[in-house]
């Protein structure tokens, strides 16, 4: 048993995706279910280069809902691989297919080949706000500090 609220979404593989697994947690309480890569052919990636990564599918997210894109912390680690927008948002309007950019931030070329997990993604609710103007805000121990007033 869980304590994870299901939500389903609809999914659709495309044609050049039908192999490539879906999204999927990989253990019991992961929050982000891995990304694979859906290339017809290995893409290289070299050393400050972006590549924009194909994962074979689309899908119809909720309204309410929002899917995050992150990078996977093993790529990061070993090899430098991240995403420059991380985290990248899919609205809930898009029907697109679900490519991920990725960034090599490491010295040297890394190479993406079909089914490798290139990011990982977490579908979360999202709250929308409506503005009140006032002329003053209310006072916090913290104020207007900004960048590394904490010391840390």
């Amino acid at each position: 048993m869980t304590d994870f609220k299901d939500t389903e979404l609809q999914l659709k593989r495309l044609s050049h995706g039908q192999d490539v697994e879906l999204p999927a947690y990989q253990s019991a309480h992961a929050a982000g279910m891995d990304l694979h890569a859906a290339v017809e052919a290995d893409v290289t990636i070299g050393p400050g280069d972006i590549a924009l990564i194909p994962c074979g599918f689309a899908m119809a997210i909720p309204p309410g809902y929002e899917a995050q894109v992150r990078p996977r912390s093993g790529l990061a680690v070993k090899h430098g691989i991240s995403m420059p927008n991380a985290p990248g948002t899919i609205d809930a309007d898009y029907r697109g297919e679900v490519r991920v950019p990725l960034i090599n931030l490491g010295r040297e070329a890394f190479t993406v080949s079909r089914h490798m997990r290139i990011a990982q993604m977490i579908i979360a609710p999202v709250t929308h706000v409506t503005w009140c103007e006032v002329n003053e805000l209310d006072d916090t121990t913290r104020s207007t500090g900004g960048f590394g007033h904490t010391g840390q």
